[in-house]
């Protein structure tokens, strides 16, 4: 791998994977509401990192990669097996059983934010900038106005699960700037895709096993049991192999702002799909969006202080 400047611009292939990552995410959101009716947070937990372990192993044992047996490799996948699949994935899941999900994505949203904050402190390449907080400002408005600001009159009702959200939108972002250790390892993005949801699986089974009790639950569903596969397979598997893809060349605040695109997702996977009716507010979010985006990118805004200039 090579070192690749994180404090710059993203190029077409790392937006367009940026966005691709954004629609297996957003989907998320739509999976986890069918499943959490019929399974605990963690037992859908384990079984959306279960499966995409079992995947992803297969994966490589077909290409012939092997997972590394260093004991700091694997030290490190499991620190952010816990920040950036168990914590953010439960503590989300919990949170959606007891607030609206329109709350429950604004909230997550708040991830870009986090991640600047956590970037600025922690790395020597991805400091605050004008540009990006003016990006992140218009991106989270962006957000609020698409989903509905009717959706913030519940804030401050039920505050534990609006808190739980919240901190799984920190620790995805504090995640997101450890992951960068991943690159200087020279590990490629599908074996820490695999190492990662492998370690995350480790720490939930005896905690499943103990909690849930999982041999006592009604066999689920077809539509959920469908909604597992969708969560394991495109926004497991597919998505953390983008996101690591991402991460290492990109850096954590541009990777971060997914937490933007994946409102937008949404929406338009509900009119798509569900058929689903655009609200004129929803297109001004998506606007609001796409001009924090390009504050935060800064070529067009450099583009036009030179057209100023001349």
């Amino acid at each position: 791998m090579i070192d690749v400047p994180a404090n710059r611009p993203m190029t077409p292939v790392e937006w367009a994977m940026l966005l691709t990552l954004a629609l297996f995410w957003g989907g998320s959101f739509f999976f986890t509401a069918i499943a959490i009716k019929e399974l605990p947070p963690l037992t859908l937990t384990l079984l959306r990192v279960g499966i995409a372990a079992l995947i992803l192993h297969i994966t490589l044992g077909v290409i012939r990669q092997r997972m590394p047996m260093d004991r700091k490799i694997w030290a490190a996948f499991f620190v952010i097996g816990l920040f950036n699949n168990i914590l953010p994935v439960y503590l989300i899941a919990w949170g959606q059983v007891r607030i609206a999900s329109g709350l429950a994505s604004i909230l997550a949203a708040t991830i870009p934010l986090f991640g600047v904050l956590v970037a600025h402190l922690f790395t020597h390449d991805e400091k605050m900038s004008t540009n990006r907080v003016t990006g992140l400002l218009l991106g989270f408005a962006g957000v609020v106005v698409m989903i509905g600001p009717a959706a913030l009159a519940g804030l401050g009702g039920d505050l534990l699960p609006q808190l739980s959200v919240l901190a799984a939108a920190l620790s995805s972002a504090c995640a997101s700037v450890f992951g960068r250790r991943f690159q200087a390892m020279r590990l490629s993005p599908l074996v820490t895709a695999t190492g990662q949801v492998t370690a995350a699986t480790i720490i939930l089974v005896p905690i499943v096993l103990l909690v849930d009790r999982p041999w006592t639950l009604a066999f689920p569903s077809d539509a959920v049991l469908g909604a597992v596969v969708g969560l394991a397979l495109l926004s497991t598997v597919l998505g953390y192999f983008l996101y690591f893809r991402i991460l290492s060349t990109a850096g954590a605040t541009n990777l971060l702002l997914v937490g933007f695109l994946m409102p937008v997702t949404a929406v338009l996977l509900g009119s798509l799909l569900l058929h689903e009716r655009l609200d004129p507010r929803q297109f001004l979010g998506m606007a609001l969006i796409g001009l924090g985006l390009a504050a935060m990118d800064g070529r067009l805004l450099k583009l036009a202080r030179q057209r100023a200039g001349k």
